[in-house]
């Protein structure tokens, strides 16, 4: 799932899609062509706990996958993005309450890959026979310092932009999404786009959400990010994260945002109302949308993102060294990441596989969404994917990001000038290593 405030997370799973698409499946469901699981299988019973923030559409997936491991039963434990990932570092520090399973969202993945003492190397469990099957950045994602292979990929969260075509045309701005895409190929466009948006569009409408999404999409799309390749903090010297800060305060000062916070209780209410017009959208955001805005079938639909790619979200799967039964969850985690499920859990609630072998399947590539006025997301998040640039990641990403929006949130509610914000800011990220 892809990143929280993002981070993929909160969707409802959309049971009966997935039971279908998984129908296509063997019995056995299987695993990668490493796949450790099969015969043999010992019949102690055993408890698997998965610990994840959200749903991943993995429900349906278990009773898949028992069919195969009968001794095994499967409790899934759900948190909210942050908690989930500060539960899991305190769990790793004090030893103790960690699930058998446990997902990381890539904001995250850096600091628990730079402790690989504290999870099992699944290259114990035969996994890392997966590694062809990957895109290669989000295999090298998963890897500690020292090879070791702390995780395997879930989802990308290769970005577009979702939007209200009917907000759009009270406007007076182009509602087809060919169109729309040409409206912004840069994010100086997007925000004069607003503009004109704002001069024309409904009075309880705004153009976005909140800036702190935005944000992230713009720095992701930047060679680099908050952190350089030594795993240095450069916020105070990489031009491009102060151009994604002062392009996200230009659309503060240019009145386009609905002040709204991402995975909020306030957003989730902007969805139903229709309060904004756009939306930064990973391919898992579209079935939050869809759960969230359930009386706007037809209204939304899909361009592509200013600056023409990025990534935002996606997760790993973990086993932490305190899991009793790491066999056994490795060969979790090998039939949950498979292709064939990653393609089934992406028809059914929208996070986008790792594996791009099934980019150009015509499974993928024709899949579309009624309710995005039929736009061909398989089509839209495979170019996303196959487009986007890898960024390097630091071992604190999500709290030097978490600084970061927090100082723009000051600025958005009036408490800091945007100079003083960020000076804050700088400040803040210091002390972060």
């Amino acid at each position: 799932m892809g990143t929280p405030h993002a981070g993929r997370r909160m969707v409802r799973f959309v049971a009966p899609m997935l039971a279908a698409s998984l129908l296509t499946l063997t019995a056995c469901g299987g695993g990668g062509s490493g796949s450790t699981t099969g015969g043999g299988q010992s019949t102690e019973k055993i408890k698997l706990s998965v610990g994840l923030f959200g749903d991943f559409g993995f429900k349906p997936l278990y009773e898949e996958f028992r069919k195969t491991h009968p001794n095994v039963e499967i409790e899934e434990r759900q948190a909210a993005y942050a908690d989930h990932h500060t539960n899991l570092a305190a769990h790793l520090a004090t030893g103790a309450g960690a699930a058998d399973v446990e997902a990381i969202e890539v904001g995250y993945i850096s600091q628990f890959t730079s402790q690989p003492d504290k999870f099992h190397d699944l290259r114990q469990y035969g996994l890392d026979k997966r590694q062809g099957e990957y895109l290669d950045w989000k295999w090298q994602q998963g890897l500690a310092p020292n090879g070791a292979l702390v995780g395997l990929g879930t989802d990308v969260g290769g970005l577009a932009m979702c939007y209200r075509t009917d907000l759009f045309e009270k406007a007076g701005l182009p509602s087809e999404r060919d169109e729309v895409s040409a409206l912004w190929p840069t994010w100086e466009q997007y925000i004069e786009t607003g503009r004109k948006f704002a001069a024309m569009a409904p009075k309880d409408a705004k153009f976005f959400d909140g800036p702190g999404e935005i944000f992230r999409a713009i720095i992701a799309q930047a060679p680099v990010g908050v952190y350089d390749a030594q795993d240095n903090v450069v916020v105070a010297t990489n031009p491009d994260v102060k151009k994604a800060w002062d392009l996200s305060v230009q659309m503060i000062d240019a009145g386009l945002s609905a002040e709204i916070g991402a995975f909020t209780p306030e957003w989730n209410t902007g969805f139903a109302k229709g309060s904004f017009a756009t939306v930064i959208c990973p391919a898992w955001m579209t079935a939050y949308i869809q759960d969230q805005a359930k009386n706007a079938a037809g209204k939304w639909d899909i361009a592509t993102v200013p600056g023409g790619a990025g990534n935002s979200g996606g997760s790993h799967l973990t086993v932490p060294k305190q899991s009793k039964h790491p066999k056994e969850a490795a060969e979790l985690i090998d039939f949950l990441t498979s292709a064939q499920n990653q393609a089934a859990v992406f028809k059914a609630i929208g996070n986008f596989p790792s594996i791009p072998s099934l980019y150009d399947q015509p499974d993928i590539q024709n899949f579309t969404k009624d309710f995005f006025n039929d736009a061909p997301v398989g089509r839209i998040y495979s170019d996303a994917a196959k487009n986007l640039k890898p960024q390097h990641l630091g071992p604190r990403e999500g709290d030097v990001r978490t600084a970061i929006g927090n100082g723009i949130g000051r600025v958005e509610q009036g408490k800091q000038s945007p100079d003083e914000a960020w000076a804050q800011v700088l400040k803040d990220v210091e002390g972060i290593k």
